[in-house]
């Protein structure tokens, strides 16, 4: 039987340039959520007379989050689903674009 050495070597390039997406995905949503999570609880255990007046600018885009305990998991909970389809996407993007050489 003849190996086809360059079949080979062509497979393994493949292999080894395929990204995972969900991993990607689930990676930068983790980042992105505990990033504003622990800024928000930092911010909250701080204290003063005005908590986090930037960080709570963040409110207008995410519906729903404040800088509190609370505001916390909500805003985990956004930004997860927004860092998992950014990382799903460039996972995804990256794939085709390896692949087409």
């Amino acid at each position: 039987m003849i190996d086809s050495q360059p079949a080979r070597q062509e497979q393994l390039k493949t292999t080894l340039l395929k990204l995972n997406a969900r991993a990607w995905g689930i990676a930068l949503g983790l980042l992105l959520g505990l990033g504003l999570a622990l800024a928000t609880i930092v911010l909250v255990f701080r204290g003063g007379t005005a908590v986090g007046p930037h960080l709570s600018l963040v409110g207008v885009f995410l519906p729903g989050y404040s800088v509190s305990i609370a505001g916390a998991f909500i805003g985990f909970a956004y930004l997860f689903v927004i860092g998992y389809g950014i990382g799903r996407l460039i996972g995804s993007v990256y794939n085709k674009l390896a692949r087409s050489d």
